[in-house]
């Protein structure tokens, strides 16, 4: 009977402390820190240049205090490391680092967009490098697949990296080249010849003018290198 006593009690004590750890709530989530850009996509793994380019232009310090500080979205298209290897050998030390800084530019949007909002974004595309034929971005949907054209690129969307309503991040496959960067600008026209310069000035000063010399009687026009003809007269007169 005692034996029995005890168990119930044991089996009551054992139901007690099940219910009270039940009721005990759940640990809450760690808050998440700041956004960081290059950490994201470090965890991918297959981003390891366009990170290197990111932190040489100091872009990513840019990236993340906009998304830190501020309530502006951004969408970035993140080249894989198999898209930089399909350029051409030295196709980024042939350019200086305003040129790299400007080339990251130009693969990130200063507004967030889903997948979704492809379908109807208005072209050309305006990116944080800026906006001009030289410097368009082209972005089309054909069913799921989402298509970028830069004039000199054309490539897709091949992969939502990370998303969370401010940022968006999307593998493309292509280095997308804008025409501002990787094509000659047209040559300025040559100034014209100092020379030449002074000399037309020099004559708009100086024009060659007739004068009226005229006596009121015997009028006539000379200019300024003809030679009087009433100085003869006069001479043989008085030779007489």
């Amino acid at each position: 009977m005692a034996a029995n006593l005890l168990s119930i009690l044991l089996l009551l004590l054992l139901l007690h402390c099940t219910s009270t750890l039940s009721q005990t709530p759940a640990a809450a989530p760690a808050p998440p820190g700041p956004t960081n850009v290059t950490k994201i996509l470090e965890n991918s793994g297959q981003f390891t240049v366009f990170i290197r380019l990111m932190k040489a232009t100091q872009e990513d310090l840019t990236l993340n205090g906009q998304l830190n500080n501020s309530n502006n979205g951004i969408t970035m298209f993140a080249p894989s490391d198999s898209a930089f290897q399909n350029l051409q050998s030295g196709t980024l030390n042939s350019i200086n680092d305003q040129q790299k800084a400007e080339l990251v530019q130009f693969h990130i949007i200063p507004t967030y967009l889903a997948t979704s909002q492809f379908q109807t974004v208005s072209n050309p595309v305006n990116t944080q490098a800026g906006s001009g034929d030289r410097l368009q971005l082209n972005v089309t949907t054909t069913g799921n697949a989402v298509n970028i054209t830069t004039g000199l690129t054309n490539t897709s969307v091949s992969g939502t990296v990370y998303t969370d309503g401010q940022l968006a991040i999307y593998q493309v496959d292509k280095v997308l080249l804008p025409l501002d960067i990787f094509t000659p600008k047209p040559p300025a026209p040559a100034p014209a010849p100092e020379i030449a310069k002074k000399k037309k000035s020099k004559a708009a000063e100086s024009p060659v003018a007739t004068k009226d010399i005229s006596g009121g009687d015997g009028s006539f026009i000379a200019s300024n290198n003809v030679v009087f003809f009433g100085v003869g007269i006069v001479t043989a007169i008085l030779s007489l």
